[in-house]
């Protein structure tokens, strides 16, 4: 039997759960569901009668002789003008700004829905693919498929919930018209494999707009955040990202709605960013993800985390360009302000993921080369952190991220459990991070005198 998604992927919880796979396969014998971890990943419905390997081919954790590079080399590599960096891929264009309209309503500046819609309103696509609320409690997000600018402003803000993409593929590959889709770096990563190998993709697929990503969380980072915040009947719906007039963009809150009719909301501060922080409900996948900036979009938007912005309760969006179609759109735009601002500054917004997916994924990668561990090829090589605290702080969150996803599911649903097992490992970390202060600031002086020296 051929290697297949189930066997190489799916079995040694590498996947992601996009469902490019599911909705490719020629002879339909996979399908999505939610697996224990409240994560969604393919199942064999019927044997695999083809092993075409088309499954493998398509997946954005299988081992490729593509990556995000030669993606974008295909893509963009021609652009007159562009450029590259390997923090964010290839760049044509890189603003700083705000929708007004749709600032409201969105988590950053509201730059991706008010893009979304433009395509619309000036024919450049006919549908947009975009993540909404689905308003039932079994699935409370999902993709789907609008032709209205009203419809797509139902898609507007963030959503850390899992989400698969082979319902909307199919409907894709059976109703002809010029789409947009978003999705998030790994999710786009599969489309663009999938376009290699299906010309109706090719042809209807006609932009791209990606979303910077950190990591992606399980269903059941929900239900604890929910707990956390003393939700009692179960969540019917979710806002992930409010903003409150006198708290900072980057103190947001969740607001939820449930079946005992109130309505809960907790903030960042409140626990959800020790949770998030420290990859509690996190697929194994995310532990292998190298793309920040959503390498294989045609636009990239995202949060301005910048100090001159983020105090900002409004939100507001960076926008990486890479396509020139993307780019004359913005340059007649309306109702939308926009700056240029410096690439640099954009990478810096994301220094925190940048790091992540660079220097802690070396140091796991080499953990796993040493326990002989199958994973995928990345372009970020395995290397031994010379930081001992880099080192022990990827091993302890690694235990983190394992024990919410075992707890969560072995009948423990108790918040005040989980903390309890967590609090070793929090207090290690808040004691490694005071001490690396320490010992920063005199070798930060060290350096300082030393460039002083060297200039003279």
């Amino acid at each position: 039997m051929k290697p297949s998604v189930i066997t190489n992927v799916v079995e040694h919880d590498l996947c992601i759960g996009c469902g490019l796979c599911a909705a490719l396969c020629p002879a339909g014998t996979l399908a999505m569901q939610w697996n224990r971890y409240g994560e969604y990943s393919p199942i064999e419905v019927s044997p695999c009668t083809t092993e075409c390997g088309l499954c493998l081919k398509t997946c954005p954790f299988a081992d490729h002789e593509e990556n995000e590079d030669t993606i974008g080399r295909e893509l963009y590599g021609g652009v007159p003008g562009i450029q590259h960096r390997s923090e964010t891929g290839y760049y044509l264009a890189t603003y700083v700004g705000y929708s007004e309209r749709h600032r409201p309503t969105s988590a950053s500046g509201g730059m991706a829905t008010w893009l979304l819609e433009t395509l619309l309103t000036q024919g450049v696509v006919e549908h947009v693919v975009c993540v909404a609320p689905t308003g039932g409690p079994d699935k409370l997000f999902a993709f789907c498929v609008f032709d209205t600018a009203e419809d797509v402003r139902t898609g507007a803000g963030s959503a850390y919930y899992p989400v698969e993409m082979s319902g909307v593929i199919r409907h894709i590959l059976d109703v002809p018209g010029r789409y947009a889709i978003t999705g998030l770096p790994c999710f786009l990563k599969a489309i663009r494999l999938a376009q290699q190998r299906n010309k109706k993709l090719r042809e209807r697929i006609v932009v791209t707009v990606g979303l910077t990503c950190g990591q992606l969380k399980s269903r059941h980072f929900t239900d604890y955040i929910a707990a956390l915040a003393g939700v009692q009947g179960e969540v019917t719906a979710v806002r992930y990202r409010g903003k409150s007039p006198d708290q900072p963009a980057s103190n947001f809150y969740f607001s939820f709605t449930s079946t005992d009719g109130e309505e809960r909301r907790i903030f960042w501060n409140e626990g959800i960013a020790e949770a998030w922080t420290n990859r509690w409900f996190t697929p194994n996948a995310c532990n292998y993800c190298d793309d920040v900036f959503a390498e294989c979009a045609d636009v990239t938007c995202m949060d301005a985390w910048l100090p001159e912005f983020s105090k900002d309760s409004r939100g507001t969006s960076l926008v990486l360009v890479r396509s020139p179609l993307i780019q004359e759109v913005i340059k007649r735009g309306e109702g939308i302000c926009l700056d240029p601002i410096a690439v640099e500054e954009v990478v810096q917004s994301q220094a925190g993921v940048v790091a992540i997916k660079r220097r802690h994924l070396a140091y796991q990668l080499d953990l796993d080369r040493m326990k002989e561990k199958k994973v995928p090829e990345k372009r970020v090589k395995p290397e031994r952190a010379k930081n001992p605290f880099l080192r022990q702080e990827v091993v302890v969150k690694e235990r983190m991220r394992v024990a919410s996803r075992d707890l969560w599911i072995n009948g423990e649903q108790d918040r005040a459990h989980l903390r309890d097992v967590m609090q070793p490992d929090l207090r290690w970390l808040a004691t490694g991070r005071q001490i690396s202060k320490i010992i920063a600031f005199p070798v930060g002086i060290l350096r300082y005198i030393q460039r002083k020296v060297q200039s003279n």
